[in-house]
């Protein structure tokens, strides 16, 4: 697969206001961990092997155990992930990704509340926004692993 072209170098000032919003993201309240496993989540959900590669190597660098790496797809399967984990991969991750399918159910929005924070849940949803942005970018342009 060729890339079709590189979204850097045609808009940087698009890319800036992606970054303007990974910024806000890195002064969340969000641990990195975390942040990582949702990123690789919804990468995976979406089909980005760019991002997928990219962050399943970021999450390895933060200390992030092979493990629940190679079962994060199957997460509900295991019993790897904490609550706090479950909540924000399964219940928000999921359901803000797929959001055309169920419109983020009640059921979902009761199982991740009493995890997270107004502030968290707010900064929690701009973080899957920005990743499915990115894998947006990552996939109509075909950006690949290197």
């Amino acid at each position: 697969m060729q890339q079709r072209l590189d979204f850097y170098k045609a808009s940087p000032a698009t890319i800036k206001a992606v970054l303007g919003l990974e910024e806000r993201i890195a002064k969340s309240e969000l641990e990195k961990p975390l942040v990582e496993l949702i990123r690789l989540r919804a990468s995976q959900i979406n089909g980005c092997a760019y991002c997928i590669d990219l962050h399943t190597a970021d999450a390895r660098k933060g200390g992030e155990d092979d493990r629940r790496l190679a079962t994060l797809q199957v997460w509900r399967e295991t019993p790897f992930f904490t609550a706090r984990e479950q909540a924000a991969l399964l219940a928000w991750t999921e359901a803000v990704t797929l959001i055309s399918q169920d419109h983020v159910p009640d059921a979902v929005w009761d199982a991740v509340r009493p995890h997270f924070s107004d502030a968290e849940l707010v900064d929690l949803t701009l973080l899957v926004a920005t990743i499915n942005t990115w894998n947006r970018f990552a996939i109509s342009f075909r950006k690949t692993p290197a």
